[in-house]
């Protein structure tokens, strides 16, 4: 299937590795422009390196922290008519409630809320100008179901389905759609660290983990496994695209089964 869009300018935040990366290598993939961003020149390069020797797209970077005012400010600047706009950067760490300091706190909402916020707002004058725009939040099934060892991640997480949906309210009648994706436990770099360190310290395989994880920390999942970043990426580029525009105001879930709903 041809999803329409070569050409198009997607900036991918946080996507150097992981989800993001997966995003941003399928988005290429169907010969979009896009601009990878992390923190680091070095992590860009690597990731901008091999997504072009991959696909023979067009691949851009951008290092900067876009958790900052100035960064997103900046790559905007560099990149004034950026069509396509997925919001993945975000950070997780399970920590007890009564330890989650108001620091802590403002740190995880200015990363994984305020960032996307911002790049929505200085991205929306190009869109509204030509009509046309994707703005996609990576949102989280923990939003739905916050985790009781980590409500901070959670909560940032339901706010951004709401800042999604909002957003796409304010939107009615253009050709900018706007949505949210919550993929479910997925084997992205930092989880797949996370899970390799509990599992040697209970002495198991990854595998032998995985089982007892989804067992009895997410016995709802359907699929009993971690997804793999690029079943998520598979959604998000069609969200993305030209076909998806009947779709806006949605959470939509790559999470499965784990959400135990039907709606």
């Amino acid at each position: 299937m041809d999803m329409q869009l070569r050409n198009r300018l997607a900036l991918v935040s946080g996507s150097t590795a992981g989800i993001g990366y997966a995003i941003a290598a399928a988005l290429a993939g169907e010969g979009a422009r896009v601009i990878v961003n992390g923190r680091t020149q070095a992590a860009v390069d690597t990731a901008v390196t091999a997504i072009r020797s991959a696909t023979g797209s067009d691949v851009l970077g951008f290092a900067g922290d876009l958790s900052t005012a100035d960064a997103a400010a900046a790559l905007v600047r560099e990149n004034p008519d950026i069509e396509i706009l997925v919001n993945n950067l975000g950070i997780f760490e399970p920590q007890p409630f009564a330890d989650i300091a108001d620091a802590d706190w403002m740190r995880f909402f200015a990363t994984n809320v305020l960032s996307g916020v911002r790049l929505a707002r200085l991205c929306l004058p190009a869109m509204r100008r030509a009509d046309w725009g994707r703005i996609i939040f990576i949102s989280s099934e923990s939003g739905v179901q916050i985790p009781a060892e980590m409500i901070h991640y959670g909560v940032t997480k339901t706010a951004q389905i709401a800042v999604a949906r909002g957003l796409a309210e304010s939107l009615a009648g253009t050709g900018i759609t706007v949505n949210s994706i919550l993929p479910g436990p997925t084997r992205s770099r930092g989880v797949n660290d996370f899970v390799d360190a509990l599992a040697k310290a209970e002495g198991q395989s990854f595998a032998e983990f995985e089982k007892t994880f989804f067992a009895q920390v997410r016995p709802t999942s359907l699929i009993k496994r971690f997804a793999t970043p690029e079943e998520v990426a598979a959604l998000v580029t069609y969200v993305a695209s030209p076909l998806a525009s009947a779709t806006t105001g949605a959470a939509l879930r790559v999470d499965g089964g784990v959400i135990k709903s039907a709606f």
